[in-house]
């Protein structure tokens, strides 16, 4: 498998919660807490390493944040000439609050795959 077909395999099973390496389920013990390692191959999910956890954290934010200012701009342009400023200001506030909460395990796995397919994989 090349390069890319890699990649973007490895990310379609971290878009579905599961191991990036093998598209096993049960890498998550609930919404925000990650298992050592895959139940099915065994790999090493929490690297332990500080940048790891930044990258994650900040692919979560990026991706959180997109999703208001996208809503917001969609909402403007959809109820242009007279947007409802308040209801557009207050939707966009609470969804960046909460947007985080629900793209954490999805951009954290993503990361995982991210870091499996740039960089060499251990052995299995």
């Amino acid at each position: 498998m090349g390069h890319d077909e890699r990649l973007w395999s490895y990310v379609g099973r971290a878009l579905r919660r599961r191991c990036p390496r093998c598209g096993g389920p049960g890498i998550w013990r609930s919404w925000f807490a990650f298992r050592s390692q895959c139940p099915t191959c065994h790999l090493e999910l929490d690297r332990g390493e500080s940048d790891h956890f930044y990258g994650a954290y900040l692919l979560n934010f990026v991706v959180a944040e997109l999703i208001p200012a996208i809503a917001f701009v969609i909402a403007l342009l959809v109820t242009w000439p007279s947007p409802p400023w308040t209801a557009l200001t207050w939707g966009a506030v609470i969804l960046a609050a909460t947007a985080p909460l629900f793209t954490y395990p999805f951009t954290k796995t993503v990361w995982l795959a991210l870091d499996l397919a740039f960089r060499r994989e251990p052995s299995r």
